[in-house]
């Protein structure tokens, strides 16, 4: 009587386990707050701004703004200021080829660039963009949760037009 019992006890046990490790439900609850600063310049030469954004909510609340800037060095910087969003598992940022990405569909069929996990749901924090992307192709910021693809929220980006552009 006592293997009749183990079994099923042993088995629920293992899915248990397995349906936490998949879904992780406890990091809906638990923040990860970061705060990293803008990369210190050598010399007298400044950043310059070439696009920005606000965070919108898609399928969790998410807030914020993503600017991209070119460093005195040529390198390419996302960062995101202010930034709130909830946690979650594989949770990864996009760089969305579409002018704003408002559900799950449009990330997924525009095409992205994935620049890595979300170092946390809270605060500033920079991402490093290749110099080669095209800004005027990938147009929108995606948090995206890799393990079931959804969009939790995006910021679209529009260019930052010099005087003589305007």
């Amino acid at each position: 009587m006592k293997l009749k019992t183990a079994i099923p006890i042993a088995i629920v046990a293992v899915a248990l386990f397995v349906g936490w490790y998949e879904f992780r439900p406890e990091r809906l609850f638990i923040n990860k707050t970061v705060h990293q600063n803008f990369p210190t310049v050598e010399g007298n030469s400044s950043e310059e701004t070439l696009a920005s954004g606000t965070f919108h909510s898609v399928l969790h609340p998410t807030s914020g703004t993503a600017t991209i800037y070119e460093l005195p060095n040529g390198s390419r910087m996302l960062r995101f200021t202010n930034f709130r969003t909830s946690n979650g598992p594989d949770v990864h940022i996009y760089m969305v080829a579409a002018t704003d990405a408002k559900d799950n569909d449009t990330v997924t069929k525009a095409g992205f660039i994935d620049l890595g996990p979300m170092k946390g749901n809270i605060g500033d924090q920079n991402y490093m963009l290749a110099r080669e992307m095209s800004l005027s192709k990938y147009r929108a910021v995606s948090v995206w949760c890799k393990r079931f693809s959804f969009n939790f929220g995006t910021a679209p980006l529009v260019p930052n037009l010099t005087p003589s552009q305007k």
